[in-house]
């Protein structure tokens, strides 16, 4: 890494962000041509081939957009990261509120069957559950996990919190990845902040729907990939589980037509968990963030693991 006496050389590309160009230069960086960068803060389309194209000897650091990465992990984008080729880091952590917001509105929504009531079009039962104290089991406590643990507090949640770090603050219980499925028995609502990996996807299938409550509530806010679709919807139709909010879905966009269109114990949004205002500010805040350490030669937020693919 630079030492703190050097100015970073950033490239913003390939689509010129105003937002991101103006969070370089917050940090003291230079903005400058592709072939001039020892670091990139890359937006563009996505495509790992286009990203592979960008970098050179010289290029030292990578910043992502999102803080999903799988889509370059699974095209091989990050081996050698750190060691032969630059460091990668994701936007993990920075929109952590705002989908943890999210999060807890749609199980507010599906406590007061809210889902069903806006749907109404004559008067019917009071069906209305209370939220406060409810168990809510967090697969994958990272940024998301973290900042919904902290809005559950005024209700008097139990939390049982499902993370390989050992620590989540305000959690009742903390369990490894290893025994998720020891998290569901007892839940109100299990809800998905996990990433996306070769070992967490498809972690939410029959087995682990019918260890479920048949009141509960599936919340996904991660990727719809964690979730095997077909099986939701068949523990849906029986009544095996109470319900599901997903703002990600397998496929995604989720097809006019799709079966989970036409359950009524279904609260579907359109990947908008996080509102595009607090996109731009949380990526623009990373940025600014990591141009400072990377000039500093401090370690970087949200660094990608080579090996684990987030």
């Amino acid at each position: 890494m630079p030492d703190s006496s050097m100015t970073a050389a950033v490239h913003v590309g390939p689509e010129p962000v105003p937002a991101l160009i103006d969070a370089v230069r917050r940090a003291g960086g230079d903005v400058v041509p592709l072939d001039r960068a020892e670091a990139i803060v890359y937006f563009g389309g996505g495509d790992p081939a286009e990203l592979r194209s960008m970098l050179h000897d010289r290029i030292r650091w990578v910043q992502l957009p999102h803080a999903g990465v799988e889509r370059w992990a699974d095209a091989g984008v990050f081996a050698g990261s750190g060691d032969q080729g630059p460091v990668f880091t994701a936007a993990a952590g920075s929109y952590g509120a705002p989908v943890a917001e999210h999060a807890l509105a749609v199980m507010l929504v599906a406590a007061r069957g809210l889902h069903r009531l806006a749907r109404a079009t004559e008067w019917g039962p009071n069906q209305a559950k209370e939220f406060a104290g409810s168990t809510v089991a967090i697969v994958g406590c990272g940024g998301i996990g973290r900042a919904l643990i902290r809005m559950l507090e005024p209700f008097g949640c139990t939390i049982v919190a499902v993370t390989d770090s050992g620590a989540a603050p305000g959690a009742t219980t903390v369990l490894p990845r290893a025994r998720y499925r020891d998290a569901l028995p007892e839940a109100d609502y299990v809800v998905i902040a996990a990433p996306a990996t070769p070992e967490t996807r498809g972690m939410f299938g029959a087995k682990e729907l019918g260890l479920m409550r048949a009141d509960a509530w599936l919340v996904n806010v991660a990727r719809g990939g964690l979730v095997v679709t077909d099986d939701l919807v068949e523990a849906l139709r029986a009544g095996r589980i109470g319900g599901a909010a997903l703002d990600v879905t397998d496929p995604e966009p989720l097809p006019a037509g799709h079966p989970l269109w036409k359950l009524d114990n279904v609260l579907i949004t359109p990947h908008s968990a996080n509102p595009r205002p607090a996109y731009w500010r949380g990526l623009a805040e990373r940025v600014t963030a990591n141009v400072r350490r990377f000039q500093d030669g401090a370690p970087l937020e949200g660094v990608i693991s080579a090996t684990e693919g987030f």
